[in-house]
C-alpha cells in the first residue's frame, strides 16, 4: 500500500545560471553518447568475435557493458531534457522507476565486478584448473546471479521506498530519486525502514568488497613473484580491472560516508558515478587491452565488407 501523499517530485537545480545549465548540458551530452556508444561496441566486438565470445573475462566484459548502458541512461536522459528545457519534474511512478532501475544495474555490476575479480583470481592463481573451474555453464549461472541479485535488491529497496511516509515538501536536493535525499521527507519515525536499507545494502556491500579486497590482494601476491611476459600482462588486465573497481566505488563512498560534503559537491560526485564512470570504463579495458583493439579492427573490416557488398 503507497503511503505517501505526494504525486509528484521537484528537483532542486543545479545553479540560477542559465549558463551554468548549458555548460553541464555541454558536458553531460557528449559523456551519455560516449556510454551509449562506447559500451555498444565493446558489445558488438565481444558477441561477434568467436574467441572472446568463448572467454569468459570478456563475456563478463560484454555484461559490465550493458549494466553501464542501463546505469548511464537510468538518470542523463532526464537531466538533459531538465537542464535543456528547465522542467524540474518527475512522478512519483517516475522516481519509483527511477530507483529500481538504479538498484538493479547498480547491486547487479557491483555483483559481476566482484565475479570478474574472482575469474582473474582463478586465471592467474589457479591457471591449471581454470578452464574446468570456469567453464561456460559456470560462467552463465555466475551472470544469472549477478542479475537475480541486483533484481532482488532493487524491488526490495524500491517496495521498502514506497512505504515510506512522504507528505512534503517534494523537493528533493538532487537530480534524480536518491532514497537517501527521499527518507528527508518522511514525516514520521522511518526506523524499521532506515533498518531494512542497512540490511539490503550490506547483504550486497560487504560481501562483494571482502572477496574483492582478498581476490585482488592474493592476485598482486601472486604477480609480485612473477617478472616476465605472463607476470606483466596480468598485472595489466588487473590493473584495469582495479581502475574500475576504484571508479565504482570511489563516488559511492564519498557520497554517502562523508557527513560534511555539501549538496552541490554531492551532485557532482553523482553525475561522475552515473555518467562518467560508465562512460570511461569502455576506454579503459580497450586503450589497455591489444585483444579487444585486435576485435575491433576485425569488426570493422566486417562493416566495411558488408557496405561494400550492399553497394555492388
Amino acid at each position: 500500500m503507497n503511503v505517501s501523499s505526494l504525486t509528484e517530485f521537484v528537483f532542486r537545480e543545479f545553479s540560477s545560471s542559465r549558463t551554468v545549465h548549458l555548460f553541464l548540458l555541454a558536458l553531460v551530452s557528449p559523456l551519455y553518447a560516449t556510454v551509449l556508444v562506447g559500451n555498444l561496441l565493446i558489445m558488438m566486438t565481444v558477441w561477434s568475435d568467436p574467441k572472446l565470445f568463448q572467454c569468459p573475462m570478456y563475456l563478463f566484459l560484454a555484461n559490465l557493458s550493458l549494466l553501464d548502458m542501463a546505469l548511464g541512461s537510468v538518470a542523463a536522459p532526464k537531466l538533459l531534457i531538465d537542464l535543456l528545457n528547465s522542467g524540474r519534474t518527475i512522478s512519483y511512478g517516475g522516481c519509483m522507476a527511477q530507483i529500481l532501475s538504479f538498484h538493479l544495474s547498480g547491486a547487479a555490476e557491483m555483483l559481476l565486478l566482484t565475479v570478474m575479480a574472482y575469474d582473474r583470481y582463478m586465471a592467474i592463481c589457479h591457471p591449471l584448473r581454470y578452464t574446468t573451474i570456469m567453464n561456460r555453464q559456470r560462467c552463465l549461472s555466475l551472470l544469472i546471479l549477478c542479475w537475480a541479485g541486483g533484481l532482488i535488491h532493487a524491488v526490495f529497496q524500491t517496495v521498502v521506498t514506497a512505504q515510506l511516509p512522504l507528505c512534503g515538501p517534494n523537493v528533493l536536493d538532487t537530480f534524480f530519486c536518491d532514497i537517501t535525499q527521499l527518507k528527508k521527507l518522511a514525516c514520521s519515525d522511518i526506523y524499521v525502514s532506515e533498518i531494512l536499507f542497512i540490511f539490503s545494502d550490506n547483504v550486497i556491500i560487504l560481501p562483494c568488497f571482502l572477496t574483492l579486497l582478498i581476490s585482488y590482494a592474493t592476485i598482486l601476491a601472486t604477480l609480485c613473484g612473477r617478472f616476465g611476459k605472463g607476470g606483466r600482462k596480468g598485472l595489466s588486465t588487473c590493473g584495469s580491472h582495479l581502475t574500475v573497481v576504484f571508479l565504482f566505488y570511489g563516488p559511492i563512498v564519498f557520497v554517502y560516508t562523508n557527513p560534511s560534503s555539501n549538496s552541490q559537491v554531492d551532485k557532482m560526485a553523482s553525475v561522475f558515478y552515473m555518467v562518467v564512470t560508465p562512460a570511461l570504463n569502455p576506454l579503459i579495458y580497450t586503450l589497455r587491452n591489444k585483444e579487444v583493439k585486435g576485435a575491433m579492427g576485425r569488426l570493422k573490416s566486417k562493416c566495411k565488407h558488408f557496405l561494400l557488398l550492399q553497394l555492388e
